[in-house]
């Protein structure tokens, strides 16, 4: 019989991929993304409204809610962050 090897990690992203830096980006992506969602969702906006505020048509920003994270930048996300009005704050810690 075979035994099955269990491995954990910190988050998805790890156990996704493979190179630390890349994960470490999906990771700042992902919470950016969830960030941008939840406030439109508080705002109670339609994703047409959602455009017009972060300068992005509204298919981009069904994107964005949909968690197409492969289809926006860190920068991206961080332009659109700030054009809703989102204060960001970055903290560094040693791994």
């Amino acid at each position: 019989m075979s035994k099955i090897s269990e491995t954990s990690y910190a988050s998805v992203w790890d156990a996704l991929e493979q190179d630390p830096i890349q994960a470490a980006n999906l990771k700042l992506r992902s919470a950016l993304m969830i960030a941008i969602a939840e406030h439109v969702k508080r705002k109670g906006w339609t994703q047409s409204i959602a455009a017009t505020h972060c300068g992005l048509t509204q298919p981009r920003v069904s994107d964005l809610l949909r968690g197409h994270i492969s289809r926006f930048s860190l920068d991206a996300l961080v332009n659109i962050a700030t054009a809703l009005g989102l204060q960001l704050s970055l903290k560094i810690r040693a791994a």
